[in-house]
């Protein structure tokens, strides 16, 4: 007779641990299958530098185990040395959660990696492995250093924190291309042992630290001159001597080849920290534009938006837009859209709501806004993106094709009279309803305060009056070496009057512009230091007391 099943006893319920390889930084490096991964983890265990490449990729609420790294003078310190990440990852999978153990550049170069593994498989916990982008590999292509040429040279890799005296005598009798983990204050002696192992002194050396962020710095040199190199430019001693480098040696590290081939660091804003006054709902694609010029976007709102004082005109509004009392409803911005979404969620309407009503958006953003709620846009301005450019495709009223002459215009209180006073011309009648209410916002942290006011962003970019009135006076003026930026004449003519240097002005009124603008005036900027043999520099760096290379 077989043994049913209720006879058996029940095992253990595990859940899944997924080792990851973040990649050695550039979040945008991430796998397919990583973000696949942190979309659906129960629990994220990570170094904080590795948190913070892999945490946006994680969904809302999920727990978080910060590991400490703890070296040698922190414990004789007597700092407390925090459960091991393998604890950790045991102590969730064992209560059934999906654990992401995120590690920098590859799990499978990651020495402490392994013995995670071996621990889930003794205890019979499953687990899978994500590749990620090693930093060996991935640093030296973002610093413009092939490894390898048409003749296919041989490629070693070495950890100098772990290597033996045969290690270096290996690579050292090699004419390969060496590539050298290691940190910055102990490269000159790695340099001296491949030199002992009997690499020539002017083999050409690459030293890359920060690499794949914005960040990065690499120097040029050799192994028998970059003890001299990092002391004539001050790099080193340095409290960031300890950070993780990766050095490249052999002569496809030559310093004429990067000059062609260092597409990383020539970006027009490479590294430069732009102020961003807007909120983070409308900086996201413009701050993504940025970050493709290599520059390190800094959103900080200068406006609030609150519900109208009275809502009882949105109300009207609204119940006559469901019962057909409007032709056109025009949105001029993405804050009209979510007020106009939110009340229609308290009325337990949807975009169906819509039907038969043409839709007006002033611009892409305000149209991708509509898009998400379900709305598809029937006029978007064909030229400038303002309420200008709407009135040029807004079509005149004609009693015979247009069945009601009434538009609804759902607005901030503080919005100017220019589309009202453009569609009355054009034989509409307008219901300008105030839909939200603009106030200024809560000024940022102190420290963000200190560097708008004592030049530690690069350019600030005010996308319109409002955003220079209300920066100033949450924050203080910008520092005189900060670069401004602004999208029009009105909003520059409002920067001077406030006794700010206007360097870039958009040739369209548009935010996207604007920052092709601040690209093409840092590209400028750039290509001129180069051709006066000077170094390149951001603009923060001209202040007084300002370091003029940073190392991390």
């Amino acid at each position: 007779m077989s043994p049913t099943t209720s006879n058996v006893p029940a095992g253990p319920v595990h859940g899944q641990v997924t080792f990851l390889g973040a990649g050695p930084g550039d979040p945008g490096l991430l796998t397919l299958r990583a973000v696949e991964a942190l979309a659906g983890a129960d629990v994220l265990i990570a170094e904080p530098d590795v948190l913070d490449v892999v945490r946006g990729h994680a969904r809302a609420g999920v727990s978080t185990s910060e590991l400490t790294v703890v070296d040698d003078a922190s414990t004789t310190a007597g700092v407390p040395v925090l459960r091991d990440a393998a604890n950790l990852v045991m102590e969730a999978a064992r209560g059934g959660k999906r654990v992401v153990r995120a590690v920098s550049g590859d799990p499978g170069l990651d020495s402490d990696t392994g013995a995670e593994m071996l621990a889930c498989a003794a205890e019979g916990i499953p687990f899978e492995v994500v590749p990620g982008v090693a930093a060996a590999v991935g640093v030296p292509a973002y610093a413009g250093v092939p490894l390898r040429d048409a003749q296919g040279t041989d490629v070693r890799f070495i950890d100098a924190r772990s290597a033996d005296a045969r290690c270096w005598t290996e690579v050292g009798a090699s004419d390969g291309t060496v590539v050298v983990s290691t940190t910055l204050d102990a490269v000159a002696s790695a340099a001296g042992e491949l030199v002992t192992a009997g690499r020539k002194p002017d083999t050409p050396l690459t030293v890359t630290v920060a690499g794949t962020t914005t960040r990065q710095r690499t120097w040029n040199a050799t192994l028998g001159t970059i003890a001299q190199v990092f002391k004539q430019g001050k790099v080193l001693p340095s409290p960031e001597g300890h950070r993780p480098v990766i050095a490249v040696v052999g002569e496809r590290s030559s310093a004429a080849q990067r000059d062609q081939l260092a597409w990383f660091e020539s970006k027009p804003l490479f590294g430069w920290k732009v102020l961003v006054p807007r909120t983070k709902e409308q900086a996201a694609s413009l701050s993504d534009q940025l970050r493709s010029y290599g520059a390190v976007p800094h959103e900080v709102p200068t406006i609030a938006v609150e519900p109208p004082r009275t809502p009882q005109q949105m109300e009207r509004a609204v119940k006559g837009l469901v019962t057909g009392r409007y032709e056109w409803i025009a949105f001029t911005s993405v804050n009209a859209v979510k007020a106009v979404r939110e009340k229609f969620e308290e009325y337990g309407l949807d975009a169906r709501a819509f039907a038969g009503i043409k839709v007006a958006a002033v611009g892409e953003q305000t149209a991708r806004s509509l898009i998400e709620f379900g709305v598809k846009p029937d006029l978007v301005p064909s030229g400038e993106q303002s309420a200008a450019g709407l009135l040029e495709d807004w079509p005149p009223y004609d009693p015979v094709f247009d069945p009601i002459d009434r538009v609804f215009l759902p607005r901030a209180d503080i919005a100017t009279e220019t589309l009202v006073a453009g569609l009355i011309e054009l034989g509409w009648e307008v219901d300008d309803v105030t839909a939200y209410r603009t106030v200024r916002a809560s000024p940022p942290p102190a420290e963000t305060r200190e560097a708008i006011k004592g030049g530690g962003f690069d350019a600030v970019l005010f996308t319109s009056s409002s955003t220079v009135r209300n920066l100033v006076g949450i924050a203080g003026k910008p520092h005189n070496v900060t670069v401004i930026a602004c999208i029009g004449p009105a909003t520059a003519k409002t920067a001077e009057e406030h006794g700010l240097r206007v360097d870039v002005l958009s040739p369209e009124p548009s935010v996207h512009k604007l920052a092709a603008a601040l690209a093409d005036f840092g590209a400028r900027r750039r290509e001129a230091a180069r051709e006066a043999g000077d170094p390149v520099t951001r603009p923060s760096e001209r202040r007084p007391g300002a370091r003029r290379r940073r190392t991390t």
